[in-house]
């Protein structure tokens, strides 16, 4: 078994659809970012791939890199699926806490779990996701930003054990 953590954090923009777990959010402001600066996707992505031992988000989907402009963090997550899938490794599950002033999620919490589990072909039940205020304090008290903390559980298997039941 191994254990990844990731985090992502990125500042408000008037100008963009507020993206978080694949989901749209309505808010008077979507994040700034390369891609669609899901916080919530991203985190996740760079927990698994800390998880597997690889590199971070950045190095693996450059925020420079022209395709990735205004992309999908769900495409990231289906890459890094198969980067797992590869590498003999099934993810056991994932936590998720989504750290907003505002808006309040708890409303879009079930669409998230069922795009993230659907994105990286698991059980809804392997998903946990949270949101939790600041209370008011630093920059996202100040709700100029949200951002997201992730922990991941994977599980290297035998050719066979596709389901993460058998163990190498």
């Amino acid at each position: 078994m191994r254990v990844g953590i990731g985090y992502d954090i990125h500042p408000f923009s008037p100008k963009r659809k507020l993206i978080l777990g694949g989901v749209s959010v309505p808010y008077k402001s979507g994040l700034s970012g390369h891609s669609d600066a899901d916080v919530l996707s991203h985190s996740i992505a760079d927990a698994l791939l800390g998880a597997c031992g690889e590199r971070d988000i950045g190095y693996h989907f450059p925020p420079d890199d022209p395709k990735y402009q205004g992309i999908s963090s769900l495409f990231f997550l289906e890459e890094i699926s198969r980067l797992l899938k590869n590498k003999g490794f099934v993810i056991i599950n994932l936590d998720s806490t989504i750290i907003a002033q505002e808006p309040r999620l708890s409303a879009y919490i079930p669409q998230m779990k069922e795009k993230i589990a659907r994105t990286l072909k698991i059980d809804q039940t392997q998903v946990g996701i949270k949101a939790t205020s600041p209370e008011g304090l630093g920059f996202l008290g100040e709700k100029k930003g949200i951002a997201c903390i992730s922990i991941v559980t994977i599980r290297k298997v035998s050719k066979g054990g596709e389901n993460g039941i058998e163990d190498i």
